[in-house]
């Protein structure tokens, strides 16, 4: 054994085997003891007596706006909210300037993370370009991300050059990807129908936020239905690793439920507000544009924590989207203009820890839905993402019994808002280690930019 530098010493633990009491100890950046509560002597003693210490979170999706968009975040300060939300990797999205679809692109964003990244990190290009698809795999991207919406109205989030939704296309990157090995990540939407239906909102001078969020959920969600059976179909026919985002459906859940039990290589993510925020009518009427990229509609909260308990729902992506105020406040009376998303990183899982509290789900479903699962699809396992020997001492400790409350003073996001604003909360992360390193501790961020490093396929 190489020699302890560090021990976490008095709490429980989530592992492989369930929540055991044990001191964790800490060598050359990696779990090397789980062991009995107060044999391990040596190394810097840190005491986190009635805490529990679970796997860091690996969001495989957050926008950090970096390169190009650096007005509403940048690497640096989206690890540092990162690093104060209990996550430990982050994988970025290529909706940036210009966008990462390309081998050269994708190195230029890695060199921005290694210089001021403060967790592990990688970035989803996308595959746009099918003949570059190789290449980006071979550098080592964990998945390729794919949009099949254009705005209308505006020229972001989802900028020309990455959104595809012409199917004879989407084959072709689909099978490209699957060459790889590597997930396609997509996010589905059915273009066409929803020009339709917008044009239709349009036309009796509705554009506002309430008007936005009806539209999407018109027909009880079906953009979003139509283009999920049409991905799990092209999954089928490419054999592509189908991963598909932003379930917030009963039927979406319901098509990937009888895809999974067809042995289909599908698996699947949820954004966090489609069960915390934009579930909730009363949400879209007092935040408008800052609750929304898009509303469930009625009738769909439970059926989604079914899916979340259940298997259905694989991974939970924070999908970090923030944007300055201006960008939101044109919302209000056409939402149409205003950029969808909202920042959630710092608080995703203490919202899953409030809801642990309250019966609705389990520790241990949680670590594997913010940790385990998104570690295994993504190829990072056993790495990252677990809470055993020889694994990285990605790691936070979390009071699970602390009374909190979010308030937006304490956003770290360089938006400087959050729809969660007053929201009351039972559990928060107190420490966050990557590698063995604090990067926040006693609920401070001391991490520095450049503590990062790129984690890449096991194996490769």
């Amino acid at each position: 054994m190489n020699e302890i530098d560090l021990v976490l010493v008095g709490g429980k633990a989530v592992t492989p085997a369930g929540i055991v009491e044990a001191d964790l100890a800490i060598a050359d950046g990696r779990i090397s003891a789980i062991a009995y509560p107060g044999s391990i002597q040596t190394g810097e003693q840190v005491d986190i007596s009635g805490a529990t210490v679970i796997p860091g979170g690996v969001d495989t999706h957050t926008h950090l706006r970096d390169p190009g968009y650096t007005h509403k975040e940048d690497i640096t300060t989206g690890t540092q909210t990162a690093a104060a939300g209990g996550y430990t990797t982050v994988v970025g999205m290529p909706n940036v300037d210009p966008p990462t679809n390309t081998l050269e692109r994708y190195r230029d964003v890695l060199a921005l993370y290694r210089a001021k990244s403060l967790v592990d990190f990688n970035h989803n290009p996308s595959p746009t370009k099918p003949e570059e698809v190789a290449g980006m795999a071979a550098e080592g991207a964990l998945g390729f991300k794919i949009y099949m919406i254009a705005d209308t109205g505006r020229d972001y989030p989802h900028i020309p050059g990455i959104g595809v939704h012409h199917h004879g296309h989407l084959l072709e990157i689909a099978e490209a990807v699957a060459a790889t090995g590597r997930p396609l990540m997509v996010h589905p939407h059915d273009q066409t129908l929803m020009e339709t239906i917008e044009t239709r909102s349009w036309d009796r001078g509705e554009r506002d936020h309430r008007a936005y969020a009806k539209a999407f959920a018109s027909y009880e969600g079906m953009v979003w239905d139509t283009a999920t059976s049409f991905l799990i179909r092209l999954q089928e026919a490419t054999g592509v690793h189908m991963h598909v985002l932003h379930v917030k459906t009963p039927r979406m859940a319901a098509l990937i439920r009888a895809a999974k039990r067809l042995g289909l290589r599908v698996t699947s993510e949820m954004n966090p507000v489609g069960v915390f925020l934009c579930n909730e009518w009363e949400n879209i009427e007092k935040w408008g544009p800052y609750a929304l990229s898009t509303w469930t509609g009625p009738n769909a909260t439970e059926p989604l924590w079914e899916a979340l308990r259940d298997g259905t729902i694989d991974v939970i992506g924070t999908d970090h989207a923030p944007h300055t105020r201006d960008e939101k406040e044109i919302g209000w009376t056409d939402m149409w203009q205003a950029h969808g998303g909202v920042p959630q990183i710092q608080h995703v899982l203490t919202l899953f820890l409030n809801e642990v509290a309250s019966g609705r789900i389990s520790l241990e479903r949680v670590v594997e839905l913010t940790a385990t699962t998104p570690a295994k699809v993504f190829g990072l396992y056993p790495r990252k993402g677990v809470i055993q020997i020889g694994s990285d001492a990605d790691l936070v400790v979390v009071d699970t019994e602390a009374d909190h409350t979010i308030r937006e003073a304490d956003v770290l996001s360089k938006c400087g808002w959050t729809p969660f604003d007053g929201r009351k909360t039972k559990g928060v992360p107190v420490h966050t280690l990557v590698r063995g390193q604090f990067v926040f501790r006693n609920g401070e961020v001391v991490g520095e930019a450049g503590m990062g490093r790129m984690a890449v396929p096991v194996g490769t």
